[in-house]
This record gives C-alpha cells, sequence and structure tokens, in this order.
C-alpha cells in the first residue's frame, strides 16, 4: 500500500475481520494501548465487528489522562504565582486537579497560555525577561524528544527564566503494571505505533517473553488495527509470544537514534504515580540533575503540594482495562465533555470522551 485511503479500504478491512473471525476459536481480550487508536476503533465500529471473537479494551495510552492530580495542583500553584506564566499544550487547560482546572486558574487572573511546541514556550521567555515561563510538558516518549530539544536550547542560550514542569511518562512500565494486575483479563497488546517510532521495540521484547503475551506494535487506520488485531489472535492461538511490527512503514525496530539521545541526555527515570492507576516504576521521566536548575517543581518548591481524587470517578479501573466508560453510572450524566469528573472524558485522547463522541451509551441508556 502507497496511500493513507488505502489503509481504509471496506473491502480489505471486510476481509480482515473475516480473518480475524476465522483464526479465533475462542474470544480473546487485547488491548489497544494508545488513545489514538482508541479513538480509531470506536470511530470505524471496530469493536463491534470484531466481537464476539475479539473484546478490545483501553489501556493507559493517553499521557494527558494519566497525568496524576499531584502534578495538576503543582501547575496550579505555579500558575497562581506571581510573576509567571504557565504555557501548555491546549487539552491540559481542563483537566481537573483537586480543586478546579487550568481555565479556572486563568479565569481568576493567573497568566495561563496555550503553546503548540516547547519551543513556543522558550521564545515567549526571552521575550519576556521579567517573567518567569513554564512549560507543562506532558506526553510519551513521543513528544519528550521536543521537550529535550527546548532544555538544551535553554541552557545554550543562557535563559534564566525558563523552566518545565515535566509530567512525561514512558509506556513499557505501564504496560508492565497492567500484566501485574491480580485477575488481569488482557492476553495481548496492540502497541503504540508513535511512541516506537522514538524507543523502537527493544523494551517491549523482555516484556512479551516474560508474560508470555503477543505484543504487535499497530498503526492507526482501520487497515493498520485489523492487521495488528490478527496478528495477534494468530500469535495467541498459536501459542506464541512475540513483538511483530506492523506499523514498519513508520517505526523502525531500533527507534530513532537522535530522539533516544536527546532522552538519554536530558532526563532520567523515576517513579511516578499516574492517575487512578497508583506509583509505577521508572514509569516517568524528570530532568537530569544536570539541567535541575530548569525544573520548574525545584524551582518553584511545589513538590509537597496535597492532592485530592474525585472519588466517583472510575479513570482509573478504565485506564487498566478493568473496565469500559459506559460502566461508569456518571458517564453521560454525571460527567460529560463539557463537565467532566475526569481527564478521560476531557482530553483529545481520553476512552471516555471517546465512547461519549461516537454515541456509546450503557445498555440501560439504549433506545427502545
Amino acid at each position: 500500500m502507497k496511500y493513507v485511503d488505502e489503509y481504509r479500504r471496506p473491502d480489505v478491512a471486510r476481509a480482515l475481520v473475516d480473518a480475524v473471525r476465522g483464526a479465533a476459536t475462542r474470544r480473546w481480550t487485547i488491548m489497544e494501548v494508545c488513545g489514538g487508536q482508541t479513538h480509531a476503533i470506536l470511530r470505524a465500529g471496530l469493536d463491534e465487528l470484531l466481537a464476539p471473537a475479539v473484546e478490545l479494551v483501553h489501556g493507559p495510552g493517553c499521557p494527558v489522562c494519566v497525568t496524576p492530580v499531584e502534578l495538576i495542583d503543582q501547575a496550579h500553584a505555579i500558575a497562581s504565582t506571581p510573576g509567571v506564566v504557565l504555557t501548555s499544550f491546549g487539552d491540559m487547560l481542563r483537566v481537573p486537579g483537586s480543586a478546579d482546572d487550568l481555565l479556572r486558574c486563568r479565569a481568576r487572573g493567573a497568566d495561563v497560555r496555550v503553546v503548540y511546541s516547547p519551543l513556543d514556550a522558550l521564545r515567549l521567555a526571552r521575550e519576556l525577561p521579567a517573567r518567569q515561563v513554564v512549560f507543562f510538558a506532558v506526553g510519551f516518549e513521543t513528544t519528550a524528544p521536543a521537550t529535550a530539544v527546548a532544555v538544551q536550547q535553554a541552557r545554550r542560550l543562557g535563559v534564566t527564566n525558563f523552566s518545565v514542569l515535566c509530567a512525561h511518562v514512558r509506556v513499557p512500565p505501564a504496560i508492565e503494571a497492567v500484566l501485574q494486575r491480580p485477575g488481569r483479563r488482557v492476553q495481548g497488546f496492540l502497541g503504540p505505533g508513535h511512541v516506537c517510532t522514538v524507543v523502537g521495540l527493544d523494551e517491549y521484547r523482555p516484556l512479551a517473553a516474560r508474560y508470555r503475551v503477543p505484543i504487535v506494535v499497530s498503526g492507526f487506520e482501520p487497515v493498520d488495527l485489523l492487521e495488528g488485531t490478527l496478528r495477534c489472535v494468530r500469535q495467541l492461538e498459536a501459542g506464541r509470544h512475540e513483538v511483530e511490527n506492523q506499523y514498519s512503514r513508520v517505526v523502525p525496530d531500533g527507534g530513532n537514534a537522535r530522539s533516544l539521545a536527546l532522552l538519554a541526555d536530558v532526563f532520567e527515570a523515576v517513579d511516578r504515580p499516574w492517575r487512578g492507576i497508583g506509583s509505577i516504576p521508572r514509569s516517568g521521566l524528570r530532568l537530569a540533575d544536570a539541567y535541575a536548575d530548569l525544573d520548574a517543581a525545584r524551582r518553584f518548591d511545589v513538590t509537597t503540594v496535597a492532592a485530592r481524587e474525585d472519588p466517583s470517578c472510575i479513570s482509573g479501573r478504565v485506564l487498566a482495562g478493568d473496565a469500559k466508560p459506559t460502566d461508569c453510572p456518571a458517564f453521560g450524566v454525571g460527567c460529560t465533555p463539557e463537565r467532566p469528573l475526569g481527564a478521560t472524558m476531557v482530553s483529545a485522547e481520553g476512552a471516555c470522551a471517546a465512547y461519549h463522541a461516537y454515541g456509546r451509551r450503557p445498555p440501560s441508556a439504549a433506545p427502545r
């Protein structure tokens, strides 16, 4: 295939659905890790087409959704500090913290601005030398190299009024946390294509071998996802547990060497709490000691900010694959995109937002 619309061909998709159904001798539970994959699956109705041969469940693949309340509250505290400009991507502004979100902070007078790149935040710091400019850095290994470039440039240019509140997280430890959950239902994974574009496949091979699960790195179009599912089912049926690269047109097995060098220079892996899931060892990134002066959490001394999660939100169970958004009593009633209780309803990649956008409703809410 050469053009993207070829990965959306209905005849090819139908043939792959038939192949999955023909290959499956029992019902298999497969988790797609990336939130972008979740939206693509629901938009095309792939989960319904594959049932009952395959149940697709949704993983912790939305970095906005898994950003812990503690870090959201730290961002609020920094934004409320006189003389500070807090910058972030737009989908972070409505994510609720313990009390409110960054949009409400801005309504009360905080200088909170949307940027499209960490380099935009660095440029703003150079334009406003009398202000402290903080970039709230959120994302998996996909976006972390861009943050690393901004940090390196700030150091090279001697920009002292720029810092980063780092919420970057790593996917392989999250997959391992899912695999270690008591009574887990997940039997195979569709791996995150964009993350693997940066990091490659090497970190996933020990997970597949240790936990005896297939991991098929997949793209984001219907044919990608169906082919990835077929490969995963064939492995499960054969008792194999290997890492396969369905998305080879984009993902090199070894990842991106320049991006990996940036990550190794600027960051170090640390234990990190994931919203609704808990602490996962070595799943977070923070600025290495050589760049500690650019760490906003240390600069503004907000590391002890207390946090409180809304007890009615089940996003943690959704992110871990233990529940579907429609299992939540508040879904579409007390929790909507306009008035979200949790991050999975806010983010453009959140599973709850996807279910709401594509008309999925609890069985009790179905029209009679």
